[in-house]
């Protein structure tokens, strides 16, 4: 028996034992729970989609929002931008969508930064609120804080200038 039709029978067995899943063609993982999304963390997942080791991936969105604390919301369809080809995926009751998009929104990929771009962009100028910038503030590390300092440049203006309010020190009374 050659040696790709014994590796085809053990990942079916596996599969089949649910020791192992299939999440897309030539995707495996290996189910384990997450306190939000049941099992398989959404983002291991759509990292193995991207095959390419230089594709980046960036989430969207209201998950975005979600992933920093700025909704409660816990998005049925979780989108991520990324350079890579589109390609959408059903994960027990969750769809991954990968969204292909140009290599400006891929600039602060995978950095604090881009993470809280795409969550002003969801929630919007005039639903930014100070208590949003304030939470941003006090949840993002030193490091997370400089990374955004250094992306200024890269969102539109109306987000930078939320990013300056953000990396702001905070008066001590």
């Amino acid at each position: 028996i050659a040696a790709a039709t014994v590796n085809a029978i053990a990942v079916t067995s596996l599969t089949e034992k649910g020791t192992i899943r299939r999440v897309a063609r030539g995707i495996y993982d290996y189910p384990s729970k997450d306190k939000d999304f049941g099992t398989s963390p959404p983002d291991a997942i759509a990292r193995a989609l991207v095959s390419s080791a230089s594709a980046r991936i960036q989430p969207t969105g209201a998950y975005a929002a979600n992933i920093l604390g700025l909704s409660e919301q816990v998005p049925a369809k979780l989108e991520y931008f990324t350079d890579a080809d589109d390609r959408t995926v059903q994960i027990d009751n969750r769809t991954i969508r990968l969204r292909r998009t140009t290599p400006r929104n891929m600039t602060m990929a995978g950095r604090a930064s881009g993470l809280v771009t795409q969550a002003f962009r969801y929630l919007g100028k005039e639903n930014t609120t100070p208590e949003i910038i304030a939470t941003l503030r006090s949840k993002l590390s030193e490091k997370e804080k400089q990374e955004i300092e250094k992306d200024i440049p890269f969102p539109p203006a109306w987000i930078a200038a939320y990013f300056r309010q953000i990396i702001k020190p905070t008066k001590s009374a």
